[in-house]
């Protein structure tokens, strides 16, 4: 006779809910803190963050499922966006370091230069975007 030791107790659709849940409650609460400091959203379910947000530290977004960046958002140190499928940029958006960009639509379709152009604000290396030639970038 085999037994089934572990059982979950809630589906996985029912997890996934709670932990987008819990995801937005994070952002709320970074937000209600006064935006200290990195906001880690690393694997987490959200598709999507308020407009204008302001990160005081680094902002990962690395294997989220997130698919766009809102308008206004300022992220004072680095950007991951690695392994999401943002696919283009706000025209606002602010990066007071390092943009990585590996294995999403973004970086296939445009070079670093190009990104840069999109988004001005940028004011680091933009990491693991298709390499064009571009002198001086460090990819």
């Amino acid at each position: 006779m085999v037994e089934k030791i572990l059982i979950p107790r809630r589906s996985r659709e029912e997890r996934n809910k709670n932990w987008l849940i819990e995801s937005n409650k994070l952002i709320k609460q970074y937000i209600k803190g006064g935006c200290k400091g990195d906001l880690w959203l690393v694997g987490t379910p959200i598709t999507s963050l308020p407009a204008n947000l302001i990160v005081g530290g680094s902002l990962s977004l690395f294997d989220s499922q997130i698919s766009t960046l809102p308008s206004g958002l300022n992220v004072m140190k680095h950007l991951n966006i690695i392994n999401t499928q943002i696919e283009s940029l706000p025209p606002d958006l602010i990066v007071g370091g390092d943009f990585w960009v590996n294995f999403t639509p973004l970086a296939n379709k445009y070079s670093g230069v190009q990104i840069k152009q999109m988004a001005p604000g940028i004011k680091g290396y933009v990491k693991g975007a298709s390499f064009i030639g571009e002198k001086g970038m460090h990819f």
